[in-house]
C-alpha cells in the first residue's frame, strides 16, 4: 500500500534519476566569459548605476573600454557612436547608454561574423598557424570534430615537425576522432603537408587540416619557413590553401592585433580562431581587431571540451559579454 522508499545509494534509484541536461552553447559561452564579464561589468555597473549621463561618466567609460583591451581606435569609435546616440535618441539614463553600447559593439563586430564554409573544393585545405601556446593543436582536434559533425571526412597533417610533443598531441586527437594523421619525425614540414594533400586526394577526403610550427611573428626566418609551407600547399593544389586560419590566445590583449598583421603579411590570413576566452581575457580584443585589422572570426573557444569551439556570432557574444 505504502510501497518502499529506495535509498539514494540503490543503483535502481540512481538509474531512475535522469542525467542533467548539457548546458546550451549560449549558457557555456556566458559561463566561459564570466571572468571577462566581471572585469568589464564591475566598473560598468558602477558607471551605469549613476543618476545621469554626463562628461565624467563618458570619460570613465573610455578608461574602462581601454582597460578591456578594446584599443584606442575601437574605444574612440564606440564613444563617438554613444555620443551621437545620446544626442540623436535623447538618451537620459545610464541604463539607456548601456543598451546603446551593446548595440554599437554588435554593429562593430557584425562584419567579423562570417562562418567558414568548407565547400567547393576537394580536398578543402585549411592551413593553421599561430604562436606556441595559443591552443593551435587543440583547436585542430576540435575543428576535426566540427567538420565530422557536418558529415565530412577529415585528414590531419602534422606540419609542426620541430616539436615532437605537438606531433604526438595531434596523433592523439586523430585517434580520438578516428582521423588519419600524416606525420613524420623531423624533416621538412612543407613535405609533410604536401604528402597529406596527395593522400587526401587519393582517398577522396573532404577536409585537410594542416598544422604548422608555432612561432613568434618577430622571428622573421621562421616566418619565412611558414610562408614556404603556404607556397608548397599551392604547388600541391593550385587553388589551395582555401583557408588560412590564425589561432589567437585572447589573453594576450593588444598583442593579438600585431600577430594578425604579421601573420597576414607572411601568409595571407583569411580567418581567425580566438581561444581561451574563458581565462583572464577581457574580450575587448575582438573590438580592437574589428577596427585595426578586420578578419573574419570563424570560431571562438571557451573551454577545453571538444565541443567548446563554436562559430562566432556577434549578437550572442555581446549578450554574453555585457548581459547581466
Amino acid at each position: 500500500m505504502f510501497g518502499f522508499l529506495k535509498s539514494k545509494d540503490d543503483p535502481a534509484a540512481q538509474a531512475a534519476v535522469p542525467a542533467a541536461p548539457r548546458p546550451s552553447w549560449s549558457e557555456r559561452l556566458k559561463a566561459g566569459l564570466s571572468r571577462t564579464r566581471a572585469t568589464l561589468n564591475t566598473p560598468l555597473g558602477e558607471l551605469f548605476s549613476r543618476a545621469k549621463i554626463d562628461d565624467e561618466l563618458l570619460e570613465e567609460l573610455e578608461s574602462t573600454l581601454l582597460m578591456a583591451d578594446c584599443g584606442i581606435d575601437a574605444t574612440q569609435w564606440l564613444l563617438a557612436e554613444l555620443k551621437a546616440a545620446v544626442k540623436r535618441d535623447k538618451l537620459e539614463t545610464p541604463a539607456q547608454l548601456r543598451q546603446a553600447l551593446a548595440q554599437a559593439l554588435q554593429t562593430m563586430l557584425a562584419p567579423l561574423e562570417q562562418p567558414l564554409q568548407a565547400d567547393g573544393h576537394q580536398p578543402f585545405v585549411i592551413m593553421i598557424a599561430g604562436v606556441n601556446g595559443a591552443g593551435k593543436t587543440t583547436s585542430i582536434g576540435k575543428l576535426a570534430k566540427h567538420f565530422q559533425a557536418q558529415g565530412k571526412s577529415v585528414l590531419l597533417a602534422a606540419g609542426d615537425t620541430f616539436r615532437a610533443a605537438a606531433r604526438e598531441q595531434l596523433v592523439t586527437w586523430g585517434d580520438r576522432n578516428g582521423v588519419t594523421v600524416i606525420a613524420q619525425e623531423g624533416g621538412d614540414p612543407a613535405a609533410v603537408v604536401f604528402d597529406a594533400i596527395t593522400a587526401a586526394r587519393a582517398r577522396n577526403i573532404d577536409v585537410v587540416l594542416a598544422d604548422t610550427a608555432g612561432r613568434l611573428p618577430t622571428q622573421l626566418h621562421l616566418m619565412e619557413e611558414i610562408a614556404k609551407v603556404r607556397r608548397v600547399i599551392n604547388k600541391a593544389d593550385g587553388t589551395a590553401p582555401h583557408e588560412v586560419l590564425l589561432v589567437l590566445d585572447a589573453n594576450i590583449g593588444q598583442n593579438a592585433v600585431q600577430q594578425v598583421k604579421a601573420f597576414d603579411k607572411a601568409i595571407g590570413v583569411s580567418g581567425l580562431v580566438i581561444t581561451k576566452l574563458d581565462g583572464t581575457a577581457k574580450g575587448g580584443v575582438l573590438a580592437a581587431i574589428a577596427r585595426q585589422c578586420p578578419k573574419p572570426v570563424r570560431f571562438i573557444g571557451v573551454g577545453e571540451g571538444i565541443d567548446d569551439l563554436q562559430a562566432f556570432r556577434a549578437g550572442e557574444f555581446v549578450e554574453a559579454l555585457l548581459g547581466s
